[in-house]
């Protein structure tokens, strides 16, 4: 009985670390967005860039439209990504709305220098962005999209947020002008960069390969929970002679998180090696609703 206290103790503990490590990304990306960037007529791509320039078309507050605009790539997230990564997310883009409001008249800390601008701006959002993405949640719907429009069109998730992203600084454009578009898309690109580095993987998906003594029951979780089939290699260890059977499982990036919690939940001491893939094609690399 102490040990399944201890167990769900925690498991709170994680779960309560990972959604202060989402707020404490989505103030940092707040920050970025109210004391550089919106400051210099220039925006972020995704469902923010969209939210920037509905605040400055209308008038509206920069958080109420991030909330709200936000809610359908939620909702389309709990269904296709799961509820941990839905919850995690409802949380960072809370609290990124609420950041951008209350950081709304905070001194611009860079004012006049494009170049700069550009490059601090986006460092900070991107490492902001990284962080919420690294433990388990998102701040913008675009990702979420263009994951679930990647199982559907033949494209890779890299090429649909280029592409959704191209839309949003044409839209940036008529607000901001070229320029402002030009520099929002600068901007975007080095925060993506920031977030691979921070997030290890900024799209695309990932490969591991998992030796346990308890390859049924990793393989059977992961197909519950994750959705996700896996392979077989019947291998033998150099030292001992001993076969094992070595699990094999490609998934994307947005469950990495959820991929290794079940692995230390099943077995703490599995063998883990994990690849960056850069393009899935064919098979049977669907979906199912997670749990």
């Amino acid at each position: 009985m102490g040990t399944i206290i201890g167990s769900k103790r925690a498991s709170r503990l994680k779960m309560a670390s990972h959604a202060l490590a989402v707020m404490i990304g989505a103030f940092i990306t707040a920050y970025g967005l109210e004391a550089i960037l919106i400051p210099n007529n220039v925006s972020d791509g995704g469902v923010t860039g969209l939210s920037i320039v509905g605040s400055q078309l209308f008038g509206l507050p920069l958080g109420i439209l991030i909330a709200v605009l936000n809610i359908p790539f939620v909702i389309l997230g709990y269904y296709q990504l799961g509820k941990s990564f839905a919850i995690y997310s409802v949380i960072g883009i809370a609290s990124l709305a609420y950041g951008t409001s209350v950081m709304h008249r905070i001194p611009t800390i860079i004012e006049g220098d494009t170049l700069l601008v550009t490059v601090v701006g986006g460092i900070i959002i991107g490492f902001g962005m990284g962080i919420a993405l690294r433990n388990g949640g998102a701040l913008d719907g675009i990702d979420m999209l263009a994951v679930l429009l990647s199982r559907r069109l033949p494209f890779g998730t890299s090429d649909l947020i280029l592409f959704l992203n191209l839309f949003v600084f044409i839209v940036v454009s008529f607000v901001f002008g070229l320029q402002g578009a030009f520099l929002s898309g600068i901007a975007y690109f080095i925060a993506s960069k920031v977030i691979a580095l921070v997030e290890e993987g900024l799209s695309g998906s990932k490969t591991f390969k998992i030796i346990t003594n308890q390859p049924e029951l990793m393989v059977e979780t992961i197909r519950e929970r994750l959705g996700r089939t896996a392979t077989y290699n019947q291998i033998e260890g150099g030292f001992s002679n001993e076969n094992f059977k070595e699990i094999t499982c490609i998934i994307n990036r947005l469950e990495d998180s959820k991929m290794k919690e079940i692995i230390n939940e099943i077995d703490k001491h599995a063998f883990v090696a994990v690849y960056d893939v850069a393009e899935v094609k064919g098979g049977n690399f669907t979906k199912k609703d997670l749990h």
